[in-house]
């Protein structure tokens, strides 16, 4: 089962940057995707930013042109650079993995982390 940690949530006034990061460990024969999702209070979890193990990336329209999505394939680490943070952005950020498994025969599956708080204070 493939783990992963991420680091980086804080409290920041709104306006400042955070930088989020998730390393992915454990058996896999190839990373699809990593990802990040939010969830505010009372809200459901949403996309944020996606990348592809070839760089394509996506993003949710209330973030583009302010966070800023990239991945260490060596290191299957993948970050989320935020910047010109806003009140809205408040919630608990997940990382998700989308990868591939086995020998021979791959079967596909999905991992979350356990969440990183970001708070942005207006």
């Amino acid at each position: 089962q493939l783990q992963v940690e991420e680091s980086g949530g804080g409290s920041v006034p709104a306006g400042e940057s955070l930088k989020l990061s998730c390393t992915a460990s454990g058996p896999f024969f190839r990373i699809n995707t990593m990802g990040w999702f939010r969830q505010a209070p009372g809200k459901e979890r949403e996309s944020v930013a996606v990348i592809t193990n070839g760089g394509s990336t996506f993003y949710a329209d209330a973030v583009k042109g302010r966070f800023t999505i990239s991945m260490d394939n060596e290191q299957n680490t993948v970050y989320l650079q935020m910047d010109s943070l806003e009140s809205e952005d408040t919630a608990v950020y997940y990382c998700n993995v989308d990868y591939l498994y086995g020998l021979g025969i791959y079967r596909r599956s999905t991992t979350w982390g356990q969440g990183t708080l970001v708070t942005v204070s207006s």
